[in-house]
């Protein structure tokens, strides 16, 4: 049985300012990597959070048919907002709790659409804490960057 996993990261340099999103999706049956493939982008005034969200966004875009994912991210703020916020932000008509616009809506909007076609189990990581296949997206986020530094 294949198993899907997709390591995402955002960077930026000053926040806002440049920023980069990055992930490694990784085809896997049992320990043996099957397919790998890499994303990156970016864009030249933004924020960390948004690239952690287009990070996601651009993983779960990626996938051309329905699977059953792992997204693994050091944000708490994707991971929390995805699991935890999305479903209430909904029920309020894209509020907070404090009554407030939620922020990066039309990210968050795409993101809820994108995951909608799959099966994704959502993880957080620490990140820069040794994990390879993290830092690897952290890479790849950099490098998303850098045209617009």
């Amino acid at each position: 049985m294949t198993t899907l996993f997709a390591w995402t990261d955002g960077a930026c340099s000053g926040n806002p300012g440049p920023g980069g999103w990055g992930v490694l999706l990784r085809a896997m049956e049992g320990d043996r990597i099957v397919k790998q493939r890499e994303l990156q982008g970016g864009e030249a005034a933004t924020t960390n959070n948004r690239m952690e969200l287009m990070a996601a966004i651009s993983a779960l875009e990626a996938l051309t048919r329905p699977s059953e994912i792992t997204v693994i991210t050091d944000s708490a703020y994707v991971k929390n907002g995805v699991t935890q916020w999305l479903h209430g932000w909904k029920r309020n008509g894209w509020r907070t709790a404090g009554r407030k616009p939620v922020k990066n809506e039309e990210l968050w909007r795409r993101l809820d659409e994108a995951q909608a076609r799959h099966r994704v189990e959502w993880q957080w990581i620490k990140g820069h804490a040794g994990h390879a296949e993290n830092e690897r997206a952290d890479e790849l986020a950099r490098a998303g960057m850098e045209p617009f530094k």
